[in-house]
């Protein structure tokens, strides 16, 4: 069976092509030379049955990824799905479960059952779970484990994996040698690294690529690869351990093309607003034009508690200057686990991010949304606006308990509102009955 980019590269048009170009409104050709020339993906794992596919990358709406699973002793199966259902409801695009503790098996089963989204895991987190408990520590995993976690992911149905495959023991001796302000951020890169230290042992993600790519194509799983010298603050941002990493990644991007594989790039964590549209550039550029998936990024240290704003000022940016899939950000990010609540309102503000890029970008369609809201807007039609806000729940709550609906004019303005007025000498005005 072909693969995704097969089909592609062979000139057939897959049935997830034609779906994908229906719901962006392109053509199919469109989307079947992006995916043929990777830069767009289609994350449809050929053992998922209730998937609407998705597209991502080049020319296609920015799309947006909620982040759930389990950690620690309280979290629940039942909780985790109460937070996809919120997200799913909110408009995210794809799920990713990043489960490290409890029934992680049945809880991905559960999660790819709960959504018609691509779902995407990171398996070295059930490794390190699993190690854990078998040895006391992860420290002592085998890589025949790690690579049977893999292989139990693909085989359930999960559409992308994220695996740090790019992080070499050459690039960990560069990063030490660099002095950075915070070493490690990445969860499953640090736990990587420390195999790595520990047992004085290359990344067996990288040694044994050729291996993850048989899996993936197997089940036509796309491959995230993710960044483990992702910076964790500001003051790390470009440096050349993030860099090299970089360089290594597009390479692995390359032979993933050959290899019949489909592959994005995720990343870069914490980078200040005058170096995103190089970090975006340089990752396009080394990358050989892989979807660009970006975490965040968070354009200032100082956020906690409002992460999610942090991240959706860095996400549109991100995305305007070319990066085509936002991982959202919680307000609880850096400080505890978000709540149902968090996972919504995190959702919503990445997709106004991508929304805002859209924009920026000129995505044919995109403002003929914002024009529509600005027209219910002048005519004063407030059920129009709320029906096409972002959040239209978050809206029709806000106008039922903040405003008067007695007054023709904006809650805040009142009899004075400006639309109002303007709209009676311009001969525009709303006739009230």
């Amino acid at each position: 069976m072909l693969t995704q980019l097969e089909s592609a590269i062979k000139g057939i048009i897959t049935p997830e092509m034609t779906q994908v170009a229906a719901k962006e409104g392109v053509a199919p050709e469109y989307v079947r030379q992006g995916v043929a020339t990777g830069t767009i993906v289609i994350p449809r794992n050929t053992q998922r049955r209730n998937i609407s596919p998705v597209g991502i990358g080049q020319g296609l709406k920015t799309k947006v990824s909620a982040s759930v699973g389990m950690y620690g002793k309280e979290a629940t199966i039942s909780g985790e799905l109460t937070k996809i259902k919120a997200a799913v409801g909110a408009g995210t695009d794809s799920i990713m479960d990043l489960s490290v503790s409890g029934d992680i098996d049945s809880m991905r089963k559960e999660s790819l059952e709960a959504t018609p989204t691509p779902v995407g895991t990171l398996p070295y987190y059930q490794a390190v779970s699993e190690t854990a408990k078998k040895y006391g520590t992860s420290l002592k995993m085998e890589v025949e484990e790690l690579f049977d976690v893999i292989e139990r992911q693909a085989a359930d149905g999960v559409d992308f994996l994220a695996l740090h495959c790019g992080t070499t023991m050459e690039i960990v001796e560069r990063a030490k040698r660099e002095g950075r302000i915070d070493p490690l951020v990445s969860y499953g890169g640090s736990h990587l690294i420390g195999w790595m230290v520990h047992n004085r042992r290359e990344n067996p993600l990288y040694e044994h690529y050729d291996r993850v790519l048989d899996i993936a194509r197997k089940y036509d799983v796309t491959v995230s690869i993710a960044d483990g010298m992702r910076p964790g603050c500001l003051a790390d941002s470009l440096d050349g351990a993030q860099v090299y990493e970089l360089v290594v990644i597009g390479e692995l991007v390359r032979r993933a093309r050959e290899a019949g594989v489909q592959v994005m790039v995720k990343g870069p964590g914490h980078v200040p607003l005058n170096q995103l549209k190089a970090t975006v550039t340089l990752q396009k550029s080394l990358c050989k034009g892989a979807p660009y998936f970006v975490f965040g990024p968070i354009v200032t240290d100082i956020g906690a508690g409002y992460d999610h704003i942090s991240a959706a000022i860095g996400g549109a940016i991100s995305a305007w200057a070319g990066a085509e899939f936002i991982c959202y950000v919680t307000a609880a990010e850096h400080i505890g686990l978000p709540d149902v609540d968090q996972v919504r309102e995190g959702v919503v503000a990445a997709r106004i991010a991508a929304h805002a890029a859209d924009l920026a970008k000129g995505l044919p369609g995109a403002s003929q949304w914002d024009l529509k809201l600005s027209q219910a807007r002048k005519a004063l039609d407030w059920q129009g606006q709320v029906d096409l806000a972002m959040d239209p729940e978050k809206a029709q709550y806000m106008r039922k308990t903040r405003s008067d609906d007695t007054v023709v004019g904006c809650a805040m303005c009142g009899k004075y509102c400006a639309m109002d007025i303007v709209s009676k000498y311009l001969g525009t005005a709303k006739v009230i009955c």
